[in-house]
């Protein structure tokens, strides 16, 4: 294709789910892509036009979560139903079931060799499984409320999660123990990834923001605001290069991680986008949202022809997150072009000197710090006008009790 790249385009739109879509996840050959939905139905929606979806039923409640196995033979689903179920996704669509938590299944993950399943619950754990022998490992269990997510590194030695006690731990898989805590969200965490290269992730949160951090040096590398309501999922390109985000406010938006700012805004859900994730080669993405619709895209903007690149192979450049701006990276407004092209953006930049560039990046880099700051004082601003509050009710029932 001559001239610049096109910008991502909607390629295919799947209607069948009665209710909310929760989950999407293609095959690795990108023929199959999958979805679970508020409805208690999975679906397997077929790349090649004309072709038949299977509907496959056998939860009793909402499918939260889906995740192909890396060779596309085997597909894991989660539900509100406590259970998760291992499909054989064909047009049978037979399965087995793992009675495997005691309250809703957020979240399900396999391992990039296929021996273990990991699962992660409301019943606050982290649970490891071995496919096969369809039995129990381990758990995982410091978190102190619900954990929405959890993910194993691409080499499989590293487990990270997300949970509503507003942290995201960092585990070693062999010792299962705690390596790291990540604090700094102001709200429930919804997802977390690892970058294609493990060493760094991102997470998403109710905050609206999304945050990547350095596994090795747990040092915060970019946070984004760019939201307007919570962040639901996202995922990284197979090239470590862009990342997705899924948003209540019903957008997408792609992120260039190399620039640390905002490439595109798409609009294509009507309410709350819930789900999104890259095909294993980048060349389509999939959403789902609240509108009951399964969205798959083209990506169009990818600058390395990715091909038949494997997933557990990713291209040079993806080897290091070393360089990702090593900066809190707030995007300043006016970068959002909702599908307009970035070329003229690119322009603009190189005509600024470097010592201005620098110079606007360490206040925009102040002012962060500042709104971060002035967010605490609200909160305890706020903490102390309940305790206020308090004090002169008790005051008033006293007094009240206290005869005349």
């Amino acid at each position: 294709m001559a001239g610049p790249s096109p910008d991502p385009s909607l390629e295919r739109h799947f209607k069948g789910h009665r209710d909310a879509v929760t989950s999407v996840d293609f095959s690795l050959n990108t023929k199959q892509l999958a979805s679970g939905s508020m409805d208690s139905c999975l679906m397997i929606w077929h790349m090649k036009p004309q072709s038949r979806a299977y509907r496959f039923t056998g939860h009793k409640d909402a499918v939260t979560c889906v995740n192909f196995s890396p060779s596309g033979h085997l597909l894991a689903s989660g539900s509100r139903d406590k259970t998760v179920r291992i499909w054989i996704p064909n047009v049978k669509g037979e399965s087995t079931v793992f009675r495997a938590h005691t309250a809703t299944v957020r979240s399900v993950h396999f391992c990039s060799d296929g021996q273990s399943l990991l699962t992660a619950s409301d019943d606050k754990t982290v649970k490891v499984w071995s496919t096969h022998r369809q039995r129990f490992l381990f758990s995982l269990s410091q978190h102190i409320n619900w954990v929405r997510c959890a993910r194993f590194s691409p080499d499989g030695r590293l487990i990270v999660s997300a949970s509503d006690d507003k942290t995201v731990k960092l585990w070693d898989k062999t010792s299962r123990e705690c390596i790291h805590s990540y604090c700094e969200h102001g709200g429930f965490v919804t997802y977390v990834d690892f970058h294609p290269s493990g060493t760094c992730i991102a997470a998403a949160g109710m905050d609206n923001t999304v945050k990547l951090w350095d596994v090795r040096t747990h040092r915060l590398l970019q946070h984004y605001q760019l939201h307007s309501a919570a962040v639901n999922a996202l995922s990284f390109h197979p090239s470590g290069n862009y990342l997705i985000t899924a948003s209540s406010d019903s957008t997408l938006k792609i992120l260039d991680l190399m620039e640390g700012r905002l490439l595109y805004t798409l609009h294509g859900h009507q309410g709350p986008a819930t789900t999104v994730a890259f095909s294993r080669t980048g060349e389509y993405f999939a959403s789902g949202g609240a509108d009951e619709q399964v969205m798959v895209w083209k990506s169009n903007f990818d600058v390395v022809d990715c091909g038949d690149v494997k997933v557990q192979r990713p291209p040079p450049q993806a080897s290091s997150a070393r360089n990702l701006p090593e900066m809190n990276l707030p995007v300043p407004p006016g970068k959002d072009k909702s599908l307009e092209s970035v070329q003229e953006q690119s322009q603009e930049r190189v005509s600024m000197p470097q010592t201005l560039t620098s110079t606007l990046e360490h206040i925009v880099g102040q002012l962060d710090v500042l709104t971060q700051t002035v967010s605490i004082l609200e909160q305890r601003l706020t903490l102390a006008e309940d305790k206020l509050k308090q004090c002169l009710e008790n005051q008033q029932l006293i007094m009240q009790r206290t005869p005349s």
